[in-house]
């Protein structure tokens, strides 16, 4: 019941356009850390799965509530020193992500804002229908078992 109400303010927050995206995602994973604190930590527990640049898949382990960004960063698969403070207006896209097929169902729709990003940020202003800002991408026990590919650097990321 919990995750079904945080999955309902997601989509009646997006739908808002006078809040900035920064304090929709912050009210989002509030609400969903708030109806989940009160669960042992063991409950909370979302394992995932990402496919790194050598192509080796490595399970990653993240807590209902948090974002996609903060469970790869714990496990070292972004550099947590590239992305700024989780704040959507700030984004430089180097916490991107491609989700599997099967589990972009189960994710909220892309805000406005974060397709901006994406878009900006791919060299064809392409949008890629897998591609994910993982600081956007909030964990929920519905996501287990989800895969996720980190893309390699785009040409102007390299020095």
């Amino acid at each position: 019941m919990a995750i079904s109400t945080v999955h309902r303010l997601s989509s009646q927050l997006n739908r808002l356009p006078s809040l900035s995206l920064f304090t929709k995602s912050v009210l989002i994973r509030s609400s969903a850390t708030a109806t989940t604190s009160s669960a042992k930590v063991a409950d909370r527990i979302v394992k995932l799965y990402a496919v790194d640049l050598d192509g080796k898949k490595q399970e990653i382990v993240g807590l209902a509530g948090q974002t996609l960004l903060k469970a790869l960063t714990n496990k070292g698969l972004i550099d947590p020193a590239s992305h700024r403070l989780e704040e959507i207006d700030a984004c430089s896209a180097e916490c991107e992500v491609s989700i599997a097929q099967e589990w972009l169902d189960k994710l909220p729709p892309r805000s406005y804002d974060e397709e901006y990003v994406l878009k900006r940020n791919s060299r064809a202003r392409v949008l890629n229908k897998h591609a994910r800002l993982g600081c956007q991408v909030v964990l929920t026990p519905d996501l287990q078992g989800m895969v996720v590919a980190i893309p390699e650097p785009k040409p102007w990321d390299i020095p």
